[in-house]
């Protein structure tokens, strides 16, 4: 009895520090503001490429949850003509994964700041749903890099970042940009026009994060069929950072369940 007591009045303050701590650390990750910038997001350049074809390369500049710059050079199979394609320079892609992600840990580092210094537990019920819904924002934080959204082609073709190149993009050309774990993914379709008279048998394409060569799908009056697919990819040291604290924090809030779980077996949750 008193060291359930000495848990929930030492022990579980202890580790809700502890995990302010590190996800404060982790939200950092995400804030990336320069020094002596009044908060201004540092920018930092990632090369994509991939080993397996040099059909496809660029260079992104990313900015917190921002991508503000991106050259992309294409080399067309058919007749290797290269393709020059950059964004405007008034334009700029939200990431929305990663706005999402660090919402997600503010809301659960609010959770745990939310009650007065002073405040003691009074049952392991009460820290038992504490956890329960910090782990639930930081899983929810976890997921949003680890599982991009799945789209259909028509979606990524009415797509606001179709609409950012100079020069425009070509109609055969579709791009999408995503976050997959600790990487920056840019995935590029080229297309074909299915003609009116043609005998294949159109079924168009769900959702996907990635579409494969064949995927048909209709867009406008246009009936499509995806003839090449690129994906290009570089790591996001911070990234994986902000993994890891997630990690960590999940696996500190379950060992304080598993403790307050082996003595509340025991009382009940009885109040002290």
């Amino acid at each position: 009895e008193e060291e359930f007591k000495w848990l929930l009045q030492e022990e579980v303050h202890a580790v809700l520090r502890q995990l302010q701590d590190i996800l404060k650390e982790a939200s950092h990750c995400f804030a990336l503001p320069t020094s002596g910038s009044g908060g201004a997001f540092k920018q930092e350049n990632f090369v994509l490429s991939t080993s397996s074809t040099d059909q496809v390369k660029g260079v992104m500049t990313l900015q917190g949850d921002a991508l503000c710059q991106a050259d992309v050079n294409l080399k067309m199979p058919r007749n290797n003509q290269l393709l020059h394609f950059a964004f405007r320079e008034d334009k700029q892609w939200k990431l929305q994964q990663i706005q999402d992600a660090r919402n997600h840990v503010n809301q659960a580092i609010y959770l745990l700041m939310n009650r007065d210094v002073n405040y003691q537990f009074k049952t392991g019920l009460e820290v038992l749903k504490l956890m329960d819904a910090v782990m639930l924002q930081l899983s929810r934080a976890r997921n949003r890099l680890t599982t991009p959204a799945t789209l259909t082609l028509p979606e990524i073709a009415s797509s606001g970042l179709t609409k950012m190149f100079t020069p425009a993009l070509p109609p055969d050309i579709l791009v999408n940009f995503y976050i997959n774990l600790n990487k920056l993914c840019l995935t590029v379709y080229q297309l074909h026009v299915l003609q009116p008279s043609t005998t294949k048998n159109f079924k168009p394409a769900g959702g996907s994060v990635l579409h494969n060569p064949g995927a048909t799908f209709e867009f406008g009056s246009q009936r499509y069929e995806v003839s090449h697919v690129y994906k290009v990819e570089c790591v996001v040291p911070w990234l994986n950072d902000a993994l890891v604290f997630f990690t960590v924090s999940l696996q500190l809030c379950q060992q304080l369940k598993d403790k307050i779980s082996v003595f509340s077996s025991y009382w009940n949750y009885r109040p002290y």
